[in-house]
């Protein structure tokens, strides 16, 4: 696991954390758009993080259901009523599903698991917008120098562990029984690991931090309660056994040249009376004539 073992050696690390350290010496005010796998956004206020968000990290509001202390059709009603709006702040202490510090306690562990989710995976550019507003901030937001220190701690800490794994590689599934009691949280991963699903899915399964199943993932794997399948192995192609060879037709003989046309001579010129007709039909009687022919026929003497 080179790239959890040395998670700053990245060259999309550099990058982010240029871009995010100088929005907050500048005081920026905005969106810092993080393009990559997963990707995700930081949500600036005066160059404090007041919010982050990424697709490798469950939400406040997935966070809020797996509490217990509101359910999904709760959910949608309250959002129903808001008007649509993700995060019903008002509803949700008016109804009294929780109250306003359990709620900035859920704020903060979703900004910091995106941060991580974001640090953690590939970056591949960052942009800075304006005019943008989070819908889950924070009151008080946090540097964006602590906050990539935190993530990196965590990384650190993951790369430490005898089986690190990434949230978004490693597909594990149940191995032996465990001998043991487990935590519910260990044992809603072996209820979840099928094989298919990576740490991160399995986050917004539970609906848990993407860092805290990580590490679970992680730590069971080392104690033999999951297990990951080798590579993927590649799928032959192979011929039936009575399948026909191909062979290439073999191209046609060439066509024989055509036989040059003779070049034309000088055609024979014709002379008078060269052929004999004249002779054969011998010289014109005299006085047999169209002209006597007539004279005759009117009487005119000669």
């Amino acid at each position: 696991m080179s790239e959890v073992r040395d998670p700053l050696g990245r060259a999309g690390y550099g990058r982010l954390a240029h871009a995010l350290i100088g929005c907050g010496r500048e005081g920026f005010s905005g969106e810092l758009r993080v393009p990559g796998s997963p990707g995700g956004a930081f949500h600036l206020r005066g160059g404090l993080v007041v919010a982050t968000e990424s697709p490798g990290a469950p939400g406040p509001e997935a966070l809020l259901l797996r509490s217990d202390r509101i359910d999904g059709e709760q959910w949608a009603d309250l959002v129903r009523e808001s008007g649509g709006a993700r995060w019903p702040v008002a509803g949700l202490i008016a109804r009294g599903y929780a109250g306003a510090a359990q709620l900035r306690v859920v704020c903060v562990m979703a900004l910091q698991d995106a941060a991580f989710a974001i640090v953690a995976g590939r970056v591949d550019g960052c942009e800075a917008v304006l005019g943008t507003e989070p819908h889950a901030p924070v009151a008080v937001g946090e540097a964006p120098a602590r906050l990539l220190q935190e993530a990196n701690r965590k990384l650190a800490a993951l790369a430490a562990l005898p089986h690190p794994v990434r949230p978004d590689r490693e597909r594990p599934l149940p191995a032996a029984a465990a001998d043991r009691p487990l935590t519910s949280l260990q044992q809603e991963l072996l209820g979840h690991a099928d094989g298919r699903r990576t740490a991160r899915d399995l986050a917004f399964r539970t609906g848990r931090g993407v860092y805290t199943v990580t590490v679970e993932v992680a730590r069971m794997l080392g104690e033999g309660l999951l297990e990951c399948a080798g590579p993927t192995a590649g799928i032959p192609v192979r011929m039936p056994l009575e399948a026909p060879v191909v062979r290439h037709r073999e191209p046609p003989p060439p066509a024989p040249e055509p036989e040059p046309v003779p070049t034309p001579v000088e055609l024979p010129r014709r002379d008078p009376g060269a052929s004999g007709i004249t002779e054969a039909l011998g010289p014109p009687k005299s006085g047999a004539s169209w002209k006597g022919f007539f004279r005759l026929r009117h009487g005119t003497a000669k």
